[in-house]
């Protein structure tokens, strides 16, 4: 497994989004844990969670649960592992998403996920998603005061533009150190976040990052897409997956990406740590950005 930099810290190339052990069509408790714990033996040590990450309509907390469990269960070293959750969404029970990330939520959202993580502080706390009925730099003003207080270690923004970022990094400063957003071969309007990143030092966290790839089924396994044929073309020629081959290709889009694909399987997320391995030639990547 390669690593790479969050902030002062060094984690796994690739980390395991834990969203889909907890959503609709969730696996049971068993294939859950032990999704984690081939997370863990494949070298993973980025576990993306979040308090929101349940069923609809059910309280808050469901996958961080888990994780904390499944770390608990493990019988190996996991003082290397960060552990990021985030805060300021919620689960309508019509399976809609909240946002509500005024300064009182959000540090009340922090101070049940340390609870619920069992630990003294968060290593990487997100806010979510920003809302628009706060000014964002109230949002901010409460991650810098989980910060102050040492309830978080370091701080992460999702789903922000380029503006955000920068007076996140003016109020933060290098306490800030991640940007999670959507990213992928289908959807790439976070390529300017991306370049900032990069800029700026931050890691970038696709979220989604197999979008065209891999189209994920509530009731069973995932399906390939065929929009991408050069990722599949480059797969058979390598005698890799596509999947693979797409986490290969973020990783070549900066040394801050960090890719945290979701997985369901014990088998999905072991395939997927392994693509840190993979080194895309420039005449690859070309052929990945442009089909010729």
């Amino acid at each position: 497994m390669r690593h790479r930099r969050l902030g002062e810290l060094t984690v796994s190339a690739v980390g395991l989004g834990a969203m889909p052990l907890s959503i609709e069509g969730r696996p049971d408790e068993a294939r859950a844990l032990a999704t984690v714990h081939a997370a863990l033996d494949a070298g993973v040590t980025l576990l993306d969670t979040a308090d929101s990450y349940t069923l609809p309509g059910a309280a808050p907390g469901h996958n961080e649960l888990l994780v904390a469990r499944a770390l608990a269960a493990y019988g190996g070293d996991t003082s290397d592992v960060l552990v990021a959750t985030k805060g300021g969404r919620g689960r309508t029970p019509d399976g809609g998403w909240t946002v509500d990330a005024g300064p009182h939520r959000l540090k009340a959202a922090a101070e049940a996920s340390l609870k619920r993580l069992g630990v003294e502080a968060i290593g990487l706390y997100q806010l979510h998603k920003p809302d628009p009925a706060i000014p964002f730099e109230d949002s901010v003003g409460a991650l810098r005061d989980l910060l102050d207080e040492g309830k978080i270690r370091l701080a992460g923004l999702s789903n922000t533009d380029p503006d955000q970022i920068r007076r996140a990094h003016a109020i933060l400063g290098d306490r800030l150190v991640s940007v999670q957003n959507r990213y992928s071969p289908q959807v790439r309007d976070s390529e300017p976040e991306l370049r900032l990143c990069a800029e700026l030092g931050l890691a970038f966290l696709p979220w989604s990052p197999l979008g065209g790839i891999t189209r994920s089924s509530l009731d069973g396994p995932a399906r390939l897409e065929t929009g991408f044929p050069a990722f599949h073309e480059v797969a058979r020629e390598r005698g890799v997956t596509p999947q693979q081959i797409c986490l290969a290709w973020h990783l070549a889009q900066s040394p801050t990406v960090i890719p945290i694909p979701g997985a369901s399987r014990p088998e999905t997320i072991t395939a997927s740590a392994a693509a840190a391995d993979l080194s895309l030639t420039e005449e690859e990547l070309s052929f990945l950005n442009t089909g010729k």
